[in-house]
C-alpha cells in the first residue's frame, strides 16, 4: 500500500514540475516543492501509523520545504550584469543572464589557463580584480566557481586539474576581499565539452572556468528583498 501511496506522490510532483508555460523561476520553485513533497511523503509513509494522512502532512510538509528555492533577478543583479560586461568588453570574456536568473560569466582558456596548467595567468588576474570589485560592491550574491579541461589525458588527472582550477578563481578572489563562505567550487574534469575535443580550437574552448552569481530567494520574498544563501550544486544548468 505505501508503495502505490509513494508512487502516485511522485507522479503529482512530477506533473507539477512539467508546466510549459512557467518561468524559470516559477519551474525551479515547483520543481523544489514537488520533490520536497515526494520526500516528505515517503518520510510520513514510513515513519509509523496513519495511513494515507500521514503521508499527505509529510507531503506537505516536504513541499514547504523544498519550495522556497529560485533565484532573484532584481535591480541589484541587473546592475552588477551590466557593469561586468562594461569592464569585460573586449576581453572575450561572456556575462550572461540565465534561464533562472543567475549571472554567468564564462573565462575562456586564452584568458584563462593554459593546458595542464591551474595558474592564475596575467590577463585572468586582470579580469579577477574587476570582478572581485564587482563582487564586493553586491555583498548579497554568491558564487558558484566551476572548473572544466579538455579531453587530454585521463580523468585521474583531469578532475582535480579542474576542480584545482575553481579553487584557485576562489582563491585569489578571496585575496582580493571578497568573503570565503560566498563561494562554492566543483571540477567537473573534460565531462562537459561545449566543443568537439577532435580540434585543438575546440580543445582550447573546452579548458574554461565559468563563474555563476546569483541572489537566492526565499519563500514569500519579493524581487526587490535581497536573500543571501550558499549556493547549491543545481546553480549550474
Amino acid at each position: 500500500m505505501r508503495t502505490k501511496i509513494t508512487v502516485s506522490a511522485l507522479v503529482v510532483a512530477m506533473s507539477l514540475c512539467g508546466c510549459a508555460d512557467m518561468s524559470e523561476t516559477q519551474k525551479s520553485t515547483t520543481t523544489g516543492a514537488g520533490i520536497g513533497a515526494v520526500a516528505g511523503g515517503i518520510i510520513g509513509g514510513m515513519t509509523g501509523g496513519g495511513g494515507v494522512g500521514r503521508v499527505a502532512a509529510g507531503a506537505g510538509i516536504g513541499a514547504l520545504i523544498g519550495g522556497g528555492g529560485g533565484y532573484l533577478w532584481g535591480q541589484h543583479m541587473q546592475k552588477q550584469k551590466e557593469d561586468m560586461q562594461k569592464a569585460t568588453q573586449g576581453t572575450g570574456v561572456e556575462v550572461t543572464q540565465t534561464q533562472d536568473n543567475q549571472l554567468k560569466i564564462n573565462v575562456p582558456s586564452d584568458i584563462s589557463f593554459a593546458q595542464g596548467s591551474a595558474e592564475i595567468s596575467p590577463k585572468l588576474a586582470s579580469i579577477l580584480d574587476t570582478f572581485a570589485d564587482n563582487l564586493k560592491a553586491y555583498p548579497d550574491t554568491t558564487v558558484a566557481i566551476y572548473g572544466f579541461t579538455d579531453n587530454t589525458g585521463s580523468d585521474t588527472v583531469n578532475l582535480p586539474l579542474s576542480r584545482q582550477r575553481a579553487a584557485n578563481v576562489r582563491d585569489y578572489l578571496v585575496k582580493k576581499g571578497v568573503a570565503a563562505n560566498r563561494f562554492y567550487i566543483e571540477g567537473h574534469g573534460s565531462s562537459q565539452p561545449v566543443a568537439d575535443n577532435r580540434s585543438e580550437a575546440g580543445r582550447a574552448k573546452n579548458r574554461r572556468v565559468e563563474i555563476y552569481v546569483a541572489e537566492a530567494a526565499k519563500q514569500g520574498a519579493s524581487s526587490s528583498t535581497p536573500s543571501q544563501q550558499q549556493p547549491s550544486r543545481q546553480m549550474r544548468r
